[in-house]
């Protein structure tokens, strides 16, 4: 079993400076190359087992934190998607050969910008794997559930400040975040990837519902999509038996 390297990647210059974190195991490709959701980090359940997966079969796997994320450094306030974009583009750059990549909730939207973007520089992925994607989470699904005084103070202040189940302190959502993801919004036309997909999707999930993701599908219309619903998930899906269906979709994806 190969052991975990852990490495550190500096992006940006003066106030934009951040050290990513990164934790790659070496192996054979396909690779796995992890993208958590908004406010994770890369030591996640989901995380881990596809690290544990991944050291089993003698595969490749790569995770990192984003900025403000984990161990990584940056200050989370300052996150965008562009920001957040352009560590993921530099750390996939440190992998080997063909990659499945695995994006959770903010990580799927991620995971398709990606997608994208090596598509658009002829390297498409071997494959993706996407669980509750959030794509276009700033305009989909944070900016309907904002109330007329979040939308006030979004503008007065920069940001809001929201409750969560996750954790005990309330998530930050800046005017930033909210403002840059207009860049990257993907539902307005057909979605390209040059790859298959995978997309496992929670029927109890108050944060992704299923009917973002059946949209999802709607667009994507020239690459094999799969959709499994488990109608009693939440959106985490990490449960064992989750985790059991996550590990089993790359099992797949590796040996069809």
């Amino acid at each position: 079993m190969a052991e975990i390297v852990e490495k550190s990647l500096t992006l940006g210059e003066a106030e934009a400076a951040r050290t990513i974190a990164i934790a790659q195991r070496p192996g054979a490709s396909p690779g796995i190359f992890w993208l958590g959701g908004f406010r994770s980090d890369m030591v996640g359940s989901k995380a881990m087992a596809l690290d544990a997966f991944g050291a089993e079969n003698g595969l490749a796997v790569t995770r990192f934190d984003y900025s403000g994320h984990g161990i990584s450094g940056g200050a989370f306030d300052l996150g965008t998607i562009s920001r957040w974009l352009e560590e993921t583009i530099a750390v996939f750059a440190l992998t080997k050969g063909p990659q499945i990549v695995v994006g959770s909730s903010m990580g799927g939207w991620l995971a398709m910008l990606l997608a994208k973007h090596l598509l658009a520089h002829g390297t498409p992925l071997h494959a993706l794997v996407l669980i509750a994607p959030a794509v276009d989470m700033t305009h989909e699904l944070m900016l309907p559930d904002f109330t007329p005084e979040e939308r006030q103070a979004l503008s007065a202040q920069g940001y809001i400040d929201q409750p969560s189940q996750y954790s005990d302190t309330p998530y930050r959502i800046t005017n930033g975040l909210i403002e840059d993801g207009e860049k990257h919004r993907l539902l307005g036309g057909v979605i390209e990837t040059g790859c298959p997909i995978t997309i496992l999707q929670g029927g109890k999930d108050p944060d992704v519902p299923q009917s973002h993701a059946i949209k999802l599908t709607t667009h994507l219309l020239h690459d094999p999509v799969t959709l499994t619903l488990v109608p009693d998930g939440d959106h985490r899906l990490s449960r064992p038996q989750d985790l059991d269906l996550l590990t089993d979709a790359v099992r797949r994806l590796i040996v069809p």
